[in-house]
């Protein structure tokens, strides 16, 4: 009976082992980088891998200059929840950063059985991402023309030393097919567009990049949609 129980006990033992094995390790972050306000408004962030809530996780962050990999500096993380969806995603604030330097962070996960790291290189000038415009305004100006208006992200801190141009795209929809036109770049905050069709309704986007055409452009504004008149204001 003793030997039957131990047996027994062995089993469960062996069983609880092979269980605790065959738990994968969390998936190593995607970490994304990127300069909201050129030159030092930088951050990289990455969501919490989807089996964290099986595995409680932990993040150390670093980064430092790719020729100096001895003096680095540590990451003050923060946490947000995603606007798109209930995943908690995971901020790094980079300071100081200088130009025409190559970077590297290092973000390494640590959870019960070990730990994992995840390494990217970046410059800033190739991570340069306004924030979209804000206060999008479109006007009627007459059956055949709009007056197009916005301000520049008031993330963007030195308008006035590093200046932003613009990307318009306005949009209609003819028998379920969507057409559109991309105009810029422009310097102003301001444009007129014409050569539209009366009574059609389309809908308008700007977005921002830096002037000297550093990164990429912002995401699109949020769209503001007008019906044009079909008789003279």
């Amino acid at each position: 009976m003793a030997s039957v129980c131990c047996w027994t006990l062995l089993v469960a033992f062996v069983a609880s082992l092979t269980a605790a094995s065959s738990v994968d390790p969390p998936i190593s972050p995607t970490v994304h980088c990127w300069c909201a306000s050129y030159p030092n408004r930088t951050f990289c962030s990455w969501p919490e891998p989807p089996n964290s809530h099986s595995q409680p996780v932990r993040y150390i962050a670093s980064y430092s200059e790719r020729h100096q990999p001895s003096v680095t500096k540590q990451c003050q993380l923060t946490a947000t929840n995603s606007s798109s969806s209930l995943e908690k995603v995971w901020h790094c604030p980079l300071r100081d950063l200088k130009l025409l330097t190559d970077y590297i962070i290092n973000v390494t996960t640590l959870y019960d059985r070990g730990s994992s790291s995840h390494l990217s290189s970046f410059m800033l000038e190739d991570i340069v991402k306004p924030d979209p415009p804000v206060d999008i305004k479109v006007s009627p100006h007459n059956v055949r023309a709009v007056l197009m208006e916005w301000s520049a992200p008031p993330t963007w801190m030195y308008l006035d030393i590093v200046p932003l141009k613009y990307q318009i795209l306005y949009q209609w929809n003819i028998k379920g097919t969507t057409k559109s036109v991309t105009l810029g770049p422009l310097e102003n905050t301001s444009v007129e567009l014409k050569g539209l069709i009366p009574g059609r309704t389309y809908l308008f986007r700007v977005c921002a990049k830096e002037l000297l055409g550093l990164g990429q452009c912002s995401g699109w504004s949020s769209p503001v949609t007008v019906t044009l008149p079909k008789k003279k204001l």
